[in-house]
């Protein structure tokens, strides 16, 4: 049998691209074809859901965040930097920790579902904080609804207890008094950076520099205790220690007595 070469090349070339085609069908698949409806509101095209309303409608009709407070309060001491809480608090600027405060603080925030917080920035001598919340909140039929919105803090400032204690008469319990007597102060200097190093200052409510040393006011006896530990691991020196009664209750038999520790810091180069 006879066969032309020309007509059996066009014969296997469109078997081919047949093949080829059937293969490119089968890998994509059938096309999805979802029926739309029309937005009860706006007419607009859209796939059917439990309200029969596009978003842009939902939106407009229904205001998830209706009952949040978008500009509360937040209170710091200007003195030793910390939030109301309640309680005092130390956190930094656009940090976690201030980001819980400020959440306690935005009332209404229980009747939706908190999905993201972030914070927007601010200048800090703005006195203002500024955070971006997305909530979810059930509304028409079931639907669930996600929105966005901006809360801003403004701050104010109250002082905290500690810091109030500065400012009244025999609040402190117990006094360290480090001195040293020489014409130079580099024995200081070195001191100064052990403290700020190991942070020993901390639990300190006031502190007075004297022309032969610093003076460390607490409010609590064991803090004083914990500051001579330090200062005898750090450097040889001697202690000595007394007590002057303040004040005294003969009904309920208690006494408030004022301890003094002198540390004496031995003088050499």
């Amino acid at each position: 049998i006879f066969v032309n070469r020309k007509c059996h090349t066009k014969i296997s070339i469109k078997l081919r691209k047949m093949i080829e085609l059937g293969e490119t069908m089968s890998s994509v698949g059938p096309i999805a074809d979802y029926a739309t409806v029309a937005c009860c509101m706006c007419s607009a095209s859209i796939q059917p859901n439990p309200t029969n309303m596009c978003v842009q409608c939902i939106r407009t009709t229904v205001d998830i965040t209706e009952g949040i407070a978008t500009k509360p309060t937040m209170y710091q001491c200007r003195g030793c930097l910390r939030w109301l809480k309640p309680g005092w608090v130390k956190a930094d600027y656009e940090s976690r920790e201030l980001m819980a405060i400020c959440l306690r603080k935005v009332q209404g925030l229980g009747k939706v579902k908190l999905v993201d917080a972030s914070w927007i920035w601010t200048e800090i001598h703005s006195r203002r904080l500024k955070l971006k919340l997305t909530v979810q909140k059930e509304v028409i039929n079931g639907a669930i609804l996600q929105q966005s919105f901006a809360v801003e803090f403004s701050v104010k400032n109250q002082q905290c207890v500690d810091c109030q204690a500065l400012y009244t008469n025999s609040t402190w319990k117990a006094v360290v008094q480090v001195r040293q007597r020489v014409e130079h102060k580099r024995t200081f200097f070195h001191l100064e950076q052990l403290l700020l190093k190991h942070n020993a200052h901390q639990y300190a409510i006031n502190v007075q520099g004297h022309k032969d040393g610093i003076d460390f006011f607490y409010g609590e006896q064991n803090n004083a205790a914990r500051m001579i530990s330090f200062l005898e691991n750090v450097t040889p020196c001697r202690t000595k220690s007394s007590k002057k009664l303040v004040g005294a209750d003969n009904h309920s038999n208690t006494y408030n007595f004022h301890y003094s520790y002198l540390v004496t810091i031995v003088p050499m180069c």
